[in-house]
């Protein structure tokens, strides 16, 4: 999403999110100008004391960034969860979308678990990109044995859990704790989303005010990766935005797949009624702004008003349908980054949770949904999330990926659930 834009509210409803602005263009400028100024203080062979200096900068930003990650998760799982379970209990329409979503989020995790392994062995990243792990601490990215691994799905202190960041039994637990509200009296569970409401605000509030300073924080870090790589790191920039950008390529190529099987409309016809959609999607770069250019869509296509006007404003606030895809994408890339294997067992976890998360989600800017979202598929997978702190510089870029296959996807979905409601009412 652009700089200019607000975070939109989670349903723009009873538990609406807060407005922040995020200085989106300013970091991309922070991450070029200390990229740089390192490639030139490294030439100018500049005193160590700069980057000592630049160093300490740039990780008390990291950790400024790193602390809010587990509570604002928290919140946003649980309002998204409880949204999600309302939603599928207002009627079959409902329940449909929903199966098509969870099925589009866990088809995009396989696909990019499969795809981008390959895609990094055939293409691997540039030389030099290491940089971006100087503030990596070195024991992170251990690979857990199969029954270690199963071991740790359920802790018996969550605190301690969140203590130590372990995402695994953190989901979980919130999974569940979302499931519990929904089975609670009205009152019980109206107080406890008031509180898990004004927890994300007060952790939207905090993380608002630590990206406000991601020009400050990510020249500083840049500056370290400049002096490292030098000109490297920007080889490694436009290797990780095109290699992550194509697995959201795959979303953008089933929404058509989509439409034209479950929806049943040709291929071309979709084409021409989704381009209005589609160039607003691109110059918004905002799910929420190409809205009404998604209804107009889908009137081109024939679908009834009554199943556009229900499941599309649903989508927007629910469902991110390349977020699955690209989030794992760039958890990935920077396992490549790191050295760490995947293993099978881990990916499959990492598939479960990027769709729980992805599910959930409300509408953010790209730079919190960044962070907020990929940080706790990296902890939970074992891949460092310190490279997080400059990639989200660049976020821009492939978010114009996200807009335009989360825009497609949308209306495809919508146009699935119009066909499957018609065959539901079709024998009567």
């Amino acid at each position: 999403m652009l700089e200019s834009e607000n975070v939109a509210a989670s349903g723009q409803g009873k538990f609406g999110l807060v407005s922040i602005r995020l200085p989106v263009a300013l970091t991309f400028a922070g991450l070029v100008g200390g990229l740089v100024a390192g490639i030139l203080g490294a030439l100018a062979d500049a005193p160590a004391l700069v980057g000592e200096i630049a160093g300490l900068v740039g990780g008390l930003w990291l950790r400024a960034l790193q602390m809010t990650i587990i509570p604002l998760v928290a919140a946003l799982l649980v309002l998204g969860l409880v949204q999600m379970i309302m939603a599928a209990r207002v009627g079959t329409v409902a329940r449909r979308m929903i199966a098509l979503m969870v099925f589009v989020q866990l088809a995009g995790g396989a696909f990019t678990s499969v795809a981008m392994p390959m895609l990094l062995r055939a293409f691997p990243v540039p030389a030099g990109a290491e940089a971006f792990l100087a503030q990596t601490p070195s024991e992170v990215g251990e690979v857990p044995r199969v029954l270690d691994f199963m071991a740790s799905l359920v802790s018996p202190n969550i605190i301690a859990a969140a203590a130590e960041t372990a995402m695994l039994p953190l989901t979980l637990f919130f999974v569940m704790f979302a499931v519990a509200i929904t089975r609670l009296p009205d009152d019980q569970g109206d107080r406890l989303m008031g509180f898990f409401h004004a927890l994300g605000n007060a952790m939207l509030l905090i993380i608002g005010w630590v990206l406000s300073a991601a020009p400050v924080g990510v020249f500083a870090l840049a500056y370290g990766v400049g002096v490292q790589s030098g000109g490297g790191a920007f080889a490694a920039l436009g290797h990780y935005v095109l290699t992550v950008t194509l697995m959201g390529t795959f979303i953008f190529l089933l929404a058509y797949a989509v439409a034209a099987g479950l929806g049943g409309k040709g291929l071309g016809g979709f084409f021409r009624a989704m381009l209005p959609a589609q160039a607003v999607a691109l110059s918004t770069q905002s799910s929420l702004a190409s809205l009404p250019a998604m209804l107009d869509s889908a009137g081109r296509l024939g679908l009834r008003a009554s199943t556009a006007e229900f499941v599309l404003p649903l989508a927007v606030v629910i469902f991110r349908a390349t977020s699955a895809a690209m989030n794992l994408a760039v958890v990935y890339y920077v396992a490549a980054l790191a050295g760490v294997e995947v293993s099978p067992t881990v990916a499959i976890a990492g598939i479960l949770i990027a769709s729980v998360i992805s599910l959930s989600a409300v509408s953010l800017p790209g730079s919190i949904s960044f962070v907020v979202s990929i940080g706790p598929i990296a902890l939970a997978m074992g891949v460092p999330v310190e490279p997080l702190a400059l990639l989200v510089a660049v976020e821009m870029l492939p978010d114009l990926m996200r807009t335009l296959g989360n825009v497609t996807m949308n209306v495809a979905v919508t146009s699935a659930v119009d066909r499957s409601a018609d065959e539901a009412i079709a024998p009567t």
